[in-house]
């Protein structure tokens, strides 16, 4: 009798379980149809001049959906194998150098960072600043900075070039530079100087785009013994076979080194970049054997590469049978670790954005989503979800018609059936 009252009890269960499940079904294909939008809106941009080159690849369940180039650099046409300055997707690779340590237990993420680089104990925040002749005051932080305040963006660290005008003068004045640099220079030498220099804001008051990820270049070479080009090849770009991804571009390949454009300040026509378009920064950095791995800013590499990298995290830290990382620690840099600290609509994890409810609403990323960009134009993000990776790369500072990112994106997610 139990068995009579039961059955009809468990066939509704079982009928709301399937139609919940195909109601919150997440579509994980693409119309190829709708993704020629995509090549429309890049040649909108190169026919209006905005752009001379751009190239973009898509991966949707560890397939390549889209991979295009589009437009003419100096000498040829753009390319899907070009070798790309990815800037501040450094940062990522950094920040799974130091995880990867961190799971062998090397430091928690609480440790104060000068207990690897002593340059950093008792740290002292700006007070006053005085233009006329550079001089300044400090007050004692009230804390030190933690390797999970760097991995946050929230150490109280600025950033030379493009932080403050306080800040760019303190850096400036100490040659502390952003990861461009002209010069031949050690990370030990220049992290060890910025240790010294006082923080622009108390550690973990507020996010602040910073030099954080150079540091943790150099925590990452004293926690392992390799400098830090060293500890990226022979970690994660042989392991997931990045064969084109360097900070020291090899000879052999420098042919394939894809060519960097600039607007004119006044006409905004887009013209090759001459060192001097932005100060103090060169785009000879991965051909000019500065020796300086600068953590933030420092590599060179293609989609086909990058999108490997990508997969891996996607895959939560592994590749074709090769574990970089964790799932764990791929879940802890996927995930808030700024609580309540004001980050737009979204949140930061350690060393990515990540897609809130709220933000999702924007462009039609999935919540949870997460990803970084570059200084020249370049934009990446994982979609567990969706199980996709997605990049697109513009060789070009400044970019006045900005929005190609976003709209990039929109018609990404316009693409799912």
């Amino acid at each position: 009798m139990k068995k009579l009252l039961y059955a009809p009890v468990l066939f509704l269960l079982f009928t709301f379980n399937i139609v919940y499940a195909q109601v919150n079904e997440v579509k994980t294909s693409l119309s190829i149809k709708e993704l020629d939008k995509i090549d429309n809106l890049f040649k909108q941009y190169l026919d209006s001049g905005w752009i001379k080159g751009i190239t973009a690849n898509i991966i949707v369940d560890g397939k390549t959906v889209y991979d295009k180039a589009y437009g003419n650099q100096l000498n040829r046409p753009f390319k899907t194998d070009d070798i790309l300055r990815i800037a501040s997707q450094t940062k990522a690779v950094s920040c799974v150098a130091v995880m990867m340590l961190f799971d062998e237990g090397k430091f928690t993420l609480d440790d104060p960072i000068s207990k690897f680089i002593p340059a950093f104990k008792n740290p002292k925040v700006l007070d006053k600043y005085n233009k006329k002749d550079g001089s300044y005051t400090t007050i004692p932080a009230k804390r030190e900075i933690t390797i999970r305040d760097l991995l946050t963006h929230t150490s109280g660290l600025g950033y030379a070039q493009i932080g403050s005008p306080e800040m760019n003068a303190i850096y400036a004045k100490a040659g502390i530079e952003a990861g461009f640099v002209i010069n031949k220079k050690l990370l030990e030498t220049e992290i060890n100087k910025l240790g010294k220099l006082p923080l622009a804001l108390q550690p973990g008051q507020k996010w602040q785009y910073s030099l954080a990820m150079d540091v943790l270049g150099r925590l990452v070479e004293v926690s392992s013994g390799l400098n830090l080009d060293r500890f990226f090849k022979e970690r994660i770009f042989i392991p997931l076979k990045m064969n084109d991804t360097y900070f020291a571009l090899p000879k052999e390949k420098q042919d394939r080194l894809a060519t960097v454009y600039t607007e004119d300040e006044k006409t905004r026509v887009v013209k090759p970049w001459k060192d001097g378009a932005f100060p103090g920064a060169t785009i000879n950095y991965p051909i000019n054997n500065n020796g300086y791995y600068a953590g933030g800013a420092g590599l060179v590499s293609t989609p086909k590469d990058y999108g490997l990298f990508l997969q891996m995290l996607l895959n939560g830290g592994e590749l074709n049978g090769k574990r970089l990382l964790s799932k764990r620690s791929v879940d802890l840099m996927t995930s808030n670790q700024i609580g309540n600290i004001p980050f737009g609509d979204n949140y930061f994890g350690l060393g990515f954005e990540v897609i809130s409810e709220k933000g999702s609403k924007k462009l039609g990323q999935s919540a949870g989503s997460y990803g970084w960009g570059g200084f020249f134009g370049s934009n990446f993000w994982v979609d567990p979800k969706r199980k996709m990776v997605a990049q697109i790369y513009v060789q070009q500072w400044p970019l006045s018609h900005g929005q190609l990112g976003e709209q990039f994106k929109s018609l990404v997610y316009q693409s799912f059936q």
